[in-house]
């Protein structure tokens, strides 16, 4: 077995046992090290409460270093603003580490993309202020970064504008592509062999949606349509584009690697959870035609893990209901639960509990809009103790609801928690 495994779709925790909490997030390699940043959620307010940072040598165990940029006391990061889709970049001219993110009041009439700075990658960052084009300020909201092979920065914003940064990496100098994606949002880009991949999701509120791209021989284009790089109908196998970074593998090939959200409004902090994909170029098009529930960061292949089967089976809409089991557990070892996600799914409470005192609870959404995925991992353990535990899966009777901007409604229309299995994985992945 593995220590490099990514595990997507169900939380992950870091080196206190907390939930890895980085939402639209970034990656960044420095040093031989992988830092992690993103949104600082919680269950019950939307407004900015930090953006996090983890650190990592194999994308697998994360610790947790703090927040690099912490609500500040006033301005455009102050009281009562939302911070949203944070990416940082290394500048090459100044060595400097530069933040960027949509600043927004709570009703999102008010947005600015800021720009903030460190001397170290995990910061704190200060904040700079509003990052400016010709001394205006950039008025959008959903973005993103790219630096390419040359270390020219480039700032990426809903419905396809495509700013060039300067030198510094402090202000935009130049608009170099204008609405090359209308309607589009959450932009990520890659520049693979001759081409430039530009990626956007289309805007269905939290819910997940088929995810499209662009191609282009230059960032100022001219930009293609290309369609899907996912199965139509897996909604980009559930998650919503948000990143993709190169990673070199254990034979030294270049592999660029999708991040992506799985949204879960309102419980973004317990039940929000990451899918992180291998992609794939054929002939010029750019492909995530599986899914890999979890793969080794080192090879890029999926792992099949080695369990002992638990009986929990059962399958209902009405809060209280539930199951529970009991089970020996060796050291290393960590629990599942496995199960069904459809569109008419809805949230379950996991308890873990040990018999030295150990105690785990959280959230666990059932929900899809995608086709039928199968049985599918919902949960698993950090690495535990040796002990006896009880686990435990309870209906919460509610399921997430979000809408756009417009007041189109998405999400779950029933709380069904269907519960297929529990298992222990075995010590080593």
């Amino acid at each position: 077995m593995t220590t490099s495994t990514i595990l997507n779709g169900v939380p992950w925790f870091d080196d206190n046992g907390d939930i890895v909490n980085a939402h639209a997030s970034c990656i960044l390699e420095d040093a031989g090290t992988y830092y992690l940043f993103g949104e600082y959620k919680t269950d019950d307010v939307n407004r900015f409460n930090g953006f996090s940072c983890y650190s990592s040598p194999d994308l697998s165990h994360w610790t947790h270093l703090g927040m690099a940029l912490a609500p500040q006391p006033d301005g455009l990061m102050g009281p009562d603003r939302v911070g949203e889709r944070v990416k940082v970049m290394r500048c090459p001219s100044t060595g400097k580490y530069v933040m960027y993110a949509h600043s927004d009041d709570m009703r999102y009439m008010d947005p600015h993309i800021i720009v903030a700075q460190a001397d170290a990658v995990a910061g704190p960052y200060t904040v700079l202020g509003a990052l400016t084009c010709n001394g205006e300020p950039i008025r959008k909201w959903d973005m993103g970064t790219f630096q390419d092979d040359d270390g020219t920065g480039y700032l990426l914003l809903h419905e396809g504008d495509i700013y060039r940064l300067s030198a510094d990496y402090l202000t935009a100098e130049e608009l170099v592509a204008h609405e090359v994606a209308v309607g589009g949002e959450s932009p990520a880009m890659a520049h693979i062999g001759d081409a430039y991949y530009l990626m956007f999701s289309n805007k269905t509120g939290w819910d997940r949606n088929d995810n499209y791209y662009l191609t282009a021989p230059t960032p100022a284009g001219p930009w293609t349509n290309r369609g899907l790089f996912a199965p139509e109908g897996t909604c980009t196998w559930d998650s919503q584009c948000s990143f993709i970074f190169p990673l070199t593998l254990a034979d030294g090939t270049v592999r660029h690697v999708y991040t992506g959200d799985r949204w879960s409004y309102p419980h973004q902090a317990s039940s929000a959870t990451y899918v992180w994909l291998p992609l794939e170029v054929k002939d010029g098009a750019l492909r995530l035609d599986g899914y890999m529930q979890v793969w080794d960061s080192r090879t890029a292949k999926p792992v099949a893990d080695e369990i002992r089967a638990l009986p929990l089976v059962f399958r209902s809409n009405v809060r209280g209901a539930g199951a529970h089991a009991s089970v020996d557990v060796n050291a290393g070892e960590r629990v599942q639960v496995l199960g069904l996600r459809t569109g008419s799914s809805g949230y379950a409470t996991v308890e873990l509990t040990g018999s030295d005192g150990y105690r785990l609870h959280t959230t666990v959404d059932f929900y899809t809009p995608a086709c039928d995925c199968g049985e599918r991992i919902m949960f698993e353990s950090p690495e535990l103790p040796a002990g006896r535990y009880d686990l435990s899966v309870t209906v919460d009777g509610e399921h997430g609801v979000w809408a756009t901007k417009n007041g189109t409604a998405y999400g779950s229309d029933d709380n069904w928690v269907t519960v297929s299995a529990a298992a222990v994985v075995e010590a080593g992945r």
